[in-house]
């Protein structure tokens, strides 16, 4: 049976693909020589950082909050089918990934696709929590959607 996630636990999948997306940010730092690439993934952990902090205030308000459904447990299921998909909910995903990474084109790439995915959840998030806190959700999708574009540029560049 799949499991029907709460408000509360879609909040909490978001701040674990931000602990995932900072670990995986800060291991890629680490291993590339360029200091203009680590720079970025220095920037990129910072703000993973930053957003496990929104969603922790974000989770303070949604405890019990049920988004309104055309039939029972719709929107959960359309969650529960993006969380089972992505990668990076899953605990020490970012660590995982960032280890087998062997080039910094390799890194760039998987950086992007890491970004999409999480504009993608996020746009879905906004569903579960209640409509004043679409705003702070918004923000988060708007900085990551700025990520992608510092990460398509670093990849122009290499």
């Amino acid at each position: 049976m799949a499991k029907i996630f709460a408000g509360s636990e879609v909040v909490e999948l978001g701040i674990q693909i931000e602990k995932n997306g900072r670990d995986f940010y800060e291991i890629l730092a680490r291993q590339t020589k360029s200091d203009k690439i680590r720079q970025t993934f220095e920037y990129l952990a910072k703000e993973e950082e930053k957003h496990i902090e929104d969603f922790k205030g974000i989770l303070k308000t949604v405890e019990d909050y049920q988004p309104v459904e055309a039939y029972p447990g719709e929107y959960f299921a359309y969650i529960n089918a993006l969380a089972s998909e992505y990668v990076f909910t899953k605990k020490d995903k970012g660590v995982e990934i960032a280890k087998k990474i062997k080039s910094d084109k390799e890194a760039i790439d998987m950086g992007i696709a890491f970004e999409k995915d999480s504009i993608i959840f996020y746009e879905g998030i906004k569903k579960a929590v209640p409509e004043y806190e679409h705003k702070v959700i918004t923000k988060l999708i708007s900085q990551e959607q700025n990520h992608l574009a510092k990460l398509y540029q670093l990849k122009d560049k290499i």
